[in-house]
């Protein structure tokens, strides 16, 4: 499948990978933002706090997570997306 019907699983809470990428644990899905800490170090809890924009994509890999995951222009140009389950 091409990258927008894998966004359009990932935001309907399945995950998502390339059957090119090498490792075999990994894959793309929508995470929620649970805590954030201030500048001044206040600790805000806001779990799934959607109006003000806190989803993002996480990519979890074979080293852990990376959130804040942006596709490359390969990845958003393949056709080998797959649901991942």
């Amino acid at each position: 499948m091409d990258f927008g019907k894998a966004l359009e699983a990932i935001k309907h809470g399945k995950k998502a990978k390339r059957k090119g990428w090498n490792g075999k644990e990994q894959y793309v899905v929508l995470a929620y933002m649970q805590q954030c800490i201030t500048s001044s170090g206040v600790s805000i809890n806001e779990p799934e706090h959607t109006e003000i924009g806190s989803k993002f994509l996480m990519f979890v890999g074979t080293s852990g997570y990376q959130c804040g995951w942006l596709a490359s222009q390969a990845d958003m140009l393949a056709e080998d997306w797959e649901v991942f389950e």
